[in-house]
């Protein structure tokens, strides 16, 4: 499909073609489906991944900061090839294990170098990608400090894996945008095409990715308000605090909501007080240079 920028178009035929460009996306989702996040974390992983003194941890530490490439490690870890008992885990490190450091920095390299060779394509959008990858680190992180102090029956590791995955739809979005000459020139418009659709475009490719409905249901609907959340009780509860405190509110405000939205958690005693663990938590899975 492809757009052409007149000067006559209407709001009801941008519209259309906004609605016709996420058609065309929601056709390519498939369990092999490759995007850019970020460049640099791409190079960082692929560097790693070719570096056979690297530990185990190392890999672990280098994929979780790519929410695309930890997905697919967990996706393979979780296949029945490599866990016939049909115990499935969410977190990187044991992935690793079970795969083999072989398999491991196999699967993580292929995908970084595709990532790389499609970075191209998103160079218009790099800023935004970036700024999307920063907050999912982040709010990955808080996800799991919020599990620790907060709700100690809530998994940490599944709770880190929702906050990392929990806006994958946006990097999807802002690769194939970069095929529409309409949007290239209106980058506002993507700012706002991604904030309002990345949610239902995430729920499909993480389910097309397979990872497990407990997080898929947390994720959903992230970016709209709801009732305050006064005590965390369920994952969906975690994600929706920690992608609040890791600057989740733009994403929010551009939902097309009557008001400013004005959340009563960022002002609430239980959470404001973590925020110095939050940063620190936060420093140190970004200290990736």
């Amino acid at each position: 499909m492809t757009m052409t920028l007149t000067e006559d178009k209407t709001n009801t035929e941008l519209h259309d073609q906004r609605l016709a460009m996420l058609e065309d996306i929601a056709k390519e989702l498939d369990s092999d489906t490759v995007f850019p996040i970020c460049f640099d974390i791409a190079i960082e992983i692929g560097t790693v991944m070719k570096n056979h003194n690297a530990s185990i941890q190392q890999i672990a530490a280098e994929v979780q900061k790519d929410p695309l490439i930890a997905t697919k490690i967990l996706k393979l870890a979780n296949c029945i090839t490599y866990n016939p008992s049909g115990r499935n885990i969410v977190d990187i490190e044991n992935a690793v294990i079970r795969l083999g450091m072989g398999t491991a920095r196999s699967v993580a390299l292929a995908c970084a170098m595709d990532q790389l060779a499609r970075s191209a394509q998103l160079a218009p959008f790099e800023a935004q990608s970036n700024l999307w990858w920063l907050h999912s680190l982040k709010c990955a992180a808080i996800s799991r400090v919020l599990c620790k102090q907060l709700a100690p029956r809530i998994n940490p590791d599944m709770a880190f894996l929702a906050g990392l995955v929990h806006d994958l739809g946006a990097f999807f979005m802002l690769d194939r945008a970069g095929r529409y000459p309409e949007l290239l020139e209106r980058p506002k418009t993507v700012d706002y095409l991604v904030a309002q659709w990345h949610d239902s475009i995430g729920t499909v490719l993480l389910d097309t990715l397979g990872l497990p409905e407990e997080i898929i249901d947390a994720v959903r609907d992230n970016d709209l308000p709801r009732p305050p959340v006064t005590q965390i009780r369920k994952l969906t509860d975690v994600i929706y605090v920690a992608n609040l405190f890791a600057g989740g509110l733009d994403e929010i405000n551009k939902q097309d909501l009557p008001e400013p939205f004005e959340p009563e958690e960022l002002d609430n005693p239980q959470y404001t007080r973590l925020i110095d663990e939050m940063n620190e938590a936060c420093a140190e899975i970004l200290s990736v240079w």
